[in-house]
């Protein structure tokens, strides 16, 4: 099992491996290509039939379906939800039991194979702290004006919309940061100091599903139309 972090334009081809032969192994058009999984995938229309495409599985949850429904179609990196719109399905916002991928010469609804298991791992909450609530780990970003570290944290959607925006912008200065009045004059966190993320699991943990969130209500915003927002927005609606 691999644990990916955003998947940007760019992705490095780094082969992961994400499911076994075996899961895969009666599977129609499956093709390992560097950080994702592809597979022939398609939705289907009483009144215009099959449309035929292909499905990328991220290891972050993320799906990404370029369809070739005709040879001039150009529509590329659609949602599920969109793809099935899309095809012209005339039952749609039911994405995971209207896509399906061809296992065994037969048609089966992607909720009944293992290619959604990133996706609800990141969309279901696998990221909770012990309490039941849904759990970010601190983060880092660099000032652009002095170069230094500095520590997000993302306990409430405030913070987390404050990360976010950071992250979009890099000519953000320490002297913008709404939640700690740093200046660059100020000294960044020691590297002793900084292994402690906030991971309800371990203090010093590098990265786990406990504390690494891949998509929730408080850190993605229906207002903003950033691909990572939109796609999460429109998946939830699904």
């Amino acid at each position: 099992m691999a644990n990916g972090g955003a998947v940007d334009e760019g992705r490095k081809c780094e082969t992961v491996v994400l499911f076994s032969e075996e899961e895969l192994r009666e599977m129609s058009g499956v093709k390992q290509t560097g950080d994702c999984i592809e597979v022939t995938c398609g939705c289907t229309s009483h009144r215009y039939g099959d449309a035929v495409g292909r499905l990328r599985v991220f290891p972050n949850g993320d799906l990404e379906i370029s369809c070739e429904c005709t040879p001039g179609c150009d529509e590329d990196k659609m949602s599920p939800a969109a793809f099935e719109k899309h095809s012209g399905r005339e039952t749609a916002r039911k994405w995971k039991n209207n896509v399906w991928v061809i296992v065994n010469g037969e048609k089966v609804p992607l909720s009944k194979t293992v290619l959604l298991k990133y996706y609800n791992q990141s969309s279901n909450g696998s990221h909770r702290s012990q309490n039941g609530r849904v759990f970010h780990r601190d983060e880092f970003l660099r000032c652009s004006k002095c170069n230094k570290e500095r520590r997000f944290r993302l306990r409430t959607k405030e913070e987390c919309r404050v990360h976010h925006d950071y992250v979009a912008n890099v000519s953000w200065k320490c002297a913008d940061l709404p939640f700690d009045k740093l200046t660059c004059d100020d000294d960044e966190e020691r590297a002793s100091r900084k292994v402690y993320r906030g991971c309800s699991r371990s203090p010093t943990c590098k990265g786990c599903t406990s504390c690494v969130c891949f998509g929730c209500e408080i850190c993605r915003f229906s207002d903003c139309c950033c691909q990572t927002c939109t796609d999460f927005t429109r998946n939830v609606k699904a």
